[in-house]
């Protein structure tokens, strides 16, 4: 069993530069820590990340280190013993960054994985999606695309094979930019995606020829406003129907087959509308359902989607990311685990993503903080090769 004695927090930087909160646990088995990301593009629906801001919690941590001193942690489901310690009074990331830590040690006390704690017999490992070309909030160009991210799917069943094949595919398309898009300087945005003045059509022509499934993180809730979707590149405005009207021809004409956020994160029934007439591509709800049950069986109820993101620090409960994933196994609903756009070197997404039976992960091509997961996750692999 593992006995937590005190609980320190303090804050670190994240890759845009940005506070988040470390959290490191004293054990009767040693010291352990983990930290969280923090998210760009939010869903109004998320549980707020801090109770009232990071200083505050981890004023509050400090306070409530008293408690965790009594508690015993021997299995994944514990965790709710600490959830109800911490029940109100910290935020999102505080929690996922301290039951993350919590894991370590369980794991480290039992000679495991961390992934095993959650499922020890899971043997299916998610296929890399990877952001290659940036736009959105996510990008600092004055001129960009609208859509937040431009993905390529691997078919690769090997991640480490994946992984390398992602990578020259980027670099490849680094090389097209700089041919089409004058303005092209080989910079790269939050994500580690490249940034370009390029409109989506044209970000999708370059990725067609890839011949890799493709997809997009349309992140429309983010130039959703007065009821109409406000582009810039160029300047116009739909309305939902339009909007609909608009991702149907570029489904059909781009053979779409991951579409994430399509329409603003109130509207089920247009989610519906486009999963009624693609049935075969991946419809996926981010802002939508926030890593939320109710969330996401408002979504299995009206048929608004196939697939779901799971982002850990949206609802910060360990507990709920199991309930999350439970029911979109039951519904045949596909999970993508899921990075954040301000990240850290904290590696746990890819044992998370593992150990829940993760459909997809999706986390960048490049940058250290993103390769640290993926890098992870072929470690993970390979032990799998050993039994």
């Amino acid at each position: 069993m593992v006995l937590i004695k005190s609980v320190f927090a303090k804050t670190i930087l994240d890759s845009r530069k940005d506070k988040t909160i470390l959290i490191t646990i004293k054990t009767n088995i040693g010291d352990f820590s983990a930290s969280a990301p923090n998210g760009k593009s939010i869903g109004q629906h998320a549980v707020k990340i801090y109770k009232k801001n990071i200083e505050d919690d981890i004023k509050t941590i400090k306070k409530l280190s008293n408690y965790f001193s009594k508690e015993v942690i021997e299995e994944f489901d514990d965790l709710r013993i600490i959830e109800d310690t911490v029940d109100g009074h910290v935020g999102a990331n505080t929690l996922f960054a301290l039951e993350s830590a919590i894991l370590k040690a369980v794991a480290k006390k039992q000679k495991k994985q961390i992934w095993e704690l959650i499922n020890s017999n899971t043997r299916k490992i998610p296929r890399l999606v990877g952001n290659c070309i940036g736009g959105g909030k996510h990008s600092s160009t004055k001129k960009k695309p609208d859509f937040q991210e431009f993905l390529i799917i691997s078919h690769l069943k090997s991640i480490k094979e994946s992984f390398e094949k992602n990578k020259k595919i980027k670099k490849d398309i680094e090389k097209t930019l700089k041919i089409i898009d004058k303005n092209f300087k080989s910079k790269r945005n939050d994500e580690d995606a490249w940034m370009t003045t390029l409109n989506e059509k044209e970000v999708l022509d370059i990725l067609k020829k890839t011949k890799l499934p493709i997809g997009v993180d349309i992140a429309s809730s983010s130039f959703y406003k007065r009821k109409k979707y406000h582009y810039e590149n160029p300047m116009l405005k739909r309305d939902d129907n339009e909007q609909l009207g608009y991702l149907s021809n570029l489904i059909n004409n781009y053979n779409l087959f991951y579409i994430e956020d399509p329409f603003n994160e109130e509207d089920f029934e247009s989610f519906s509308k486009l999963l009624k007439k693609f049935p075969n591509s991946l419809i996926v709800g981010d802002d939508l359902t926030v890593t939320n049950t109710k969330r996401l069986e408002k979504a299995i109820k009206m048929k608004s989607i196939n697939a779901i993101i799971v982002k850990p620090n949206q609802i910060g409960s360990l507990i709920e990311v199991k309930r999350v994933c439970e029911l979109a196994k039951k519904k045949d609903i596909k999970i993508i685990f899921s990075h954040r756009s301000g990240e850290t070197e904290e590696s746990i997404l890819a044992d998370l993503a593992y150990g829940f039976g993760a459909d997809f992960f999706k986390c960048g091509i490049t940058g250290k903080v993103r390769e640290v997961k993926i890098k992870r996750l072929i470690e993970i692999e390979k032990t799998l090769s050993k039994r």
